[in-house]
């Protein structure tokens, strides 16, 4: 899991478009990088929601935001059609990413165990390097927390 001062692993994932997005390509701009858990369900919805409409605020920070999560790209078009989301949601089929970033978690739900994306958000300077990593982010208060730390 990436630290605070430290270079955060580089990757390459596709968008919902199909896109290939390499973290690195973002240098010069700050990134929020945000994992979570699954397309469609309440939480994440909320969240991504929130992210689409604080973006003219994020974008006059020349801010760019990445959405993360394990589902594939065909999901991923649904979910950001559906909510009109404007920004690239990027698929981890293959767990690489939310595992090197230490986001993939053994989580609980009615006494049973599973494997799943733990809400995390990692804001990235200009350089690649991470200035604040959020844990267990609140979907309703998750913006304006991102909002608040660049002001």
């Amino acid at each position: 899991m990436p630290t605070v001062g430290e270079l955060v692993p580089d990757f390459t994932l596709q968008d919902q478009e199909g896109k290939s997005h390499t973290l690195s390509q973002y240098r010069g701009k700050k990134v929020v990088l945000y994992f979570y858990p699954k397309d469609m369900t309440p939480g994440c919805t909320v969240q991504a929601e929130g992210m689409r409409d604080s973006m003219n605020d994020l974008e006059a920070k020349e801010i760019v935001v990445l959405g993360v999560s394990v589902d594939d790209v065909k999901s991923h078009k649904k979910f950001v059609e559906k909510h009109n989301l404007n920004f690239p949601l990027l698929a981890d089929t293959d767990k690489k990413v939310v595992e090197e970033y230490g986001v993939w978690k053994e989580k609980s739900m009615f006494g049973k165990k599973y494997m799943g994306i733990q809400r995390d958000t990692f804001l990235i300077d200009e350089e690649g390097k991470l200035i604040q990593h959020f844990t267990k982010v609140n979907p309703l208060k998750h913006a304006g927390q991102v909002l608040e730390v660049l002001s």
